[in-house]
Parts: structure tokens; C-alpha cells; sequence
């Protein structure tokens, strides 16, 4: 692909939830390597994100869930003719490193172990709100409700397994294999699993366009495939 960005001119700015943090500093990286076009993406907690977006914030790129993508489409802050899907993430549970871990293996193994913990953790994203969901289906919700740690926005769900506060934390694979002092026991299983769709998007404000289509190019291009898979996503 020929790259049409301008390595002369300042960098290109975005925000993103902190689900594709590491996945967008990777690519990123490799893409100021390859084009010497710079890019700073914040990475915020995504309700914070599509807020700050929504105040009108200078940014040119935005990548957030595919739900919270659409919502801004409709507000017209985004282009729509520029939105493309990056990765599908799914979910996975996560304890403290050191301490047994539960069978997962199915959804009434996972309903078992979810009534065992003492404290579970999810997050206030897309994946959190499934989860309450699949709760409130089982019929545990009010049982369990008093256990249940959510995540401040922007605090991943590892860091608080790692402390001992939950016992049992569900979040994205991509959120948990950077955390030290946890132990992964495995995604949810088919049955139950929760995909969360990433998409990419222009501000309707960027003066950019040949700059930030350039990027997106290279972010749904095969040479990205295996970072995404590397941090625990698939390419969509």
C-alpha cells in the first residue's frame, strides 16, 4: 500500500477506549516506522472518550466499540463514510495469581464458579453491561449483587484481581495479558462469550482526510493482523 500521509506535518491525534491501548501503541509505532507520519492516541476509558468527543474535542481518529462508533456517527461528530472495523475482542476470566483456579469449561462450570466467588469484577464498558445481563438471565443478579466490584472508568480489571479486591475478574483478553500478578484461567466459553466489535472512525471536524484514510489503510491492512492477534484479538 502507498501510503498518502504528509511526515512533514504535526501528528495525527485520536482517542480510544482502554481495550485497544496497547494493540494502537503497537500499530502506531509501527506505522511513524514505516510512513514517519506520527500518531498520539489517548487511550481513556471509552464512555469518557465518546464524552470528550461529544464536547467537541480536537481529535482526527476515533476508535471505540462499534456501538459507541455508531452513536457518534448519528450525532454527527463522525464521518460515516470512513468507518471501518478493527478487531473482534473477547472475553476472559482472570484470578489472582497463585490461587486455585475454577473450571470455566461451560456455562453452567462458569455459572458455579461466579456463585463460588467471594468478589467478582467487570467493567463499566460493553462487556460489563453483558455480564449484568447474563446475571439478571440466570437468575443470580440479586444474589450476587453485593459481591460485585465494577471497575472505575479507565482502571483495568486485572489491577484489582492482582490486589486481592476480586476473586474472580472478567474483562477483555486484550485488557489482561499485560497484567502482572494474575493468572489467566481461559476465555468464556463459546456458549457465553461476549464479543466486542472495535471500529475506527474520522472526526467530522478533520482537515486530514488523505492523513487519517492513509492510517486507517494500514489498521485494517493484513500486515496488521498479527498484532491484533497478538494482543488477544482477532481481525475483523
Amino acid at each position: 500500500m502507498q501510503s498518502t500521509a504528509s511526515p512533514a506535518r504535526g501528528p495525527l491525534t485520536g482517542i480510544s477506549s482502554m481495550a485497544t491501548r496497547q494493540l494502537l501503541s503497537e500499530l502506531t509505532a509501527a506505522y511513524a516506522q514505516r510512513t514517519g507520519q506520527s500518531v498520539f492516541i489517548a487511550a481513556v476509558g471509552g464512555v469518557d472518550a465518546a464524552k470528550r468527543v461529544q464536547a467537541g474535542e480536537t481529535l482526527d481518529v476515533i476508535i471505540l466499540a462499534s456501538d459507541a462508533i455508531a452513536k457518534l456517527v448519528a450525532s454527527g461528530h463522525l464521518r460515516p463514510d470512513s468507518v471501518v472495523d478493527l478487531v473482534h475482542s473477547g472475553v476472559a476470566v482472570a484470578v489472582r495469581a497463585g490461587t486455585p483456579q475454577p473450571d470455566i469449561s461451560s456455562e453452567d462450570a462458569v455459572r458455579q464458579a461466579v456463585l463460588a466467588a467471594p468478589t467478582l469484577g467487570y467493567s463499566s464498558g460493553p462487556s460489563g453491561v453483558a455480564l449484568a445481563q447474563l446475571f439478571e438471565r440466570w437468575g443470580i443478579a440479586e444474589q450476587i449483587k453485593d459481591r460485585i466490584i465494577t471497575a472505575p472508568t479507565g482502571v483495568p480489571v486485572g489491577s484489582l484481581v492482582a490486589k486481592g479486591d476480586v476473586a474472580l475478574g472478567f474483562q477483555q483478553l486484550s485488557e489482561l495479558i499485560h497484567v502482572d500478578g494474575i493468572a489467566i484461567v481461559g476465555p468464556l466459553p463459546p456458549a457465553i462469550q461476549i464479543t466486542t466489535t472495535f471500529s475506527a472512525a474520522m472526526t467530522s471536524a478533520c482537515t486530514r482526510v488523505e492523513d487519517v484514510n492513509a492510517l486507517l489503510d494500514f489498521m485494517v491492512s493484513p500486515e496488521a493482523a498479527k498484532a491484533k492477534r497478538r494482543q488477544g484479538m482477532e481481525p475483523a
